[in-house]
């Protein structure tokens, strides 16, 4: 039996569009040295989601996809709307389902989801971007610097912290841009951390070190702006603590396949969970092939045991396809690259 023919879906219409396009490259480069007939569907930035929806699913179906490899960034891609296409179609892709992936891009719904389940997030609240007009109702002295963020949105984009009442007007502003709603949550002191999941288990954690500022959308896709330390330094018990707390968000929301929880370890050493992200960075220097190749698993792997996933759902096994499992990878096979381009 052949290999299935795999699509690497990505760009699409959102601000993560660019971040999208380096993800998504990378994974067909690395899904081609393993051996997989790989076609990179691109969707254009200018396409409103309907359009994109719409030929999204004609691409899929005149191509004869048999598995989608989900490299889409924030709305679109990370908020189920993908996810239901490929359901409603018939397509196997890489990933959580829709509703999970709604709940890991809504900061609020997740918020809820992770209390309910006994774990640890900021104080915070949602106001209207409107209300940037009282926004001296909104802050109140004395009560620490604050985090300001949009709703449904990644990469950080429209994220600020702000320690005055003049930089909060001009932070709701900022976060109103990317989305009608605004999370404002109180600032968490402490160690910058981030967990990836991959199937039923947890790799190491990494800490994230800013040269400067913050971890925002400049420090991230910026080189030299953060330090990263793989794994980070922390004993066996920390270690574990917050390994088991980000498991337990990836579980809350329903998430399979893999993941990259963000969290704060407090001063008091509690892990303060920020989010889940469903389809995180997926280049060869992005966070979780970090993590991945702290444990020996190189990035073409990576991405190939997170195909496999996808695979497993459809029935497709490794001794039907007359493959090694992923712990014993094939030599790498050079395939002609196909690109699609949706217009």
């Amino acid at each position: 039996m052949a290999r299935p023919h795999i699509s690497v879906l990505m760009g699409g219409p959102s601000a993560e569009h660019e971040v999208s396009l380096k993800s998504g490259h990378g994974v067909a480069e690395a899904l081609r040295r393993c051996g997989w007939q790989t076609t990179e569907l691109v969707i254009p930035r200018e396409l409103t989601v309907q359009e994109a929806g719409q030929s999204t699913r004609l691409a899929l179906e005149q191509a004869g996809v048999t598995l989608a490899f989900l490299a889409l960034h924030g709305p679109f891609g990370e908020d189920g709307t993908i996810q239901q296409l490929c359901d409603d179609v018939g397509v196997a892709y890489t990933g959580s389902d829709p509703h999970a992936s709604r709940l890991g891009l809504d900061k609020v719904a997740s918020r809820k989801r992770f209390v309910h389940a006994g774990l640890s997030v900021p104080t915070w609240r949602v106001v209207d971007r409107t209300a940037v007009r009282q926004v001296g109702d909104l802050w109140h002295e004395g009560n620490g610097p604050l985090v300001v963020k949009p709703t449904n949105q990644g990469s950080s984009l429209g994220v600020s912290i702000v320690t005055t009442r003049d930089e909060l007007a001009a932070a709701m502003e900022r976060a109103g841009n990317f989305d009608t709603q605004i999370l404002l949550e109180a600032f968490v002191p402490g160690r910058e951390l981030t967990v990836g999941i991959l199937g039923h288990e947890t790799l190491p954690v990494v800490e994230i070190k800013p040269v400067e500022g913050f971890f925002d959308y400049t420090a991230k896709y910026t080189p030299g702006r953060t330090t990263y330390v793989v794994p980070a330094e922390l004993d066996a018990d920390r270690a574990s603590r917050v390994q088991a707390a980000a498991m337990n968000a990836h579980r809350a929301l329903g998430c399979r396949d893999f993941s990259r929880v963000d969290l704060i370890l407090n001063q008091a050493e509690e892990p303060i969970i920020l989010e889940v992200n469903t389809i995180p960075g997926l280049t060869a220097t992005s966070l979780l092939p970090k993590a991945a190749a702290s444990v020996g698993m190189s990035y073409d792997e990576l991405c190939e045991r997170i195909a496999v996933f996808a695979c497993r759902r459809q029935t497709i096994s490794w001794e039907r396809l007359h493959l090694q499992p992923p712990s014993a990878p094939e030599p790498s096979v050079a395939h002609k690259s196909h690109l699609s381009v949706l217009d």
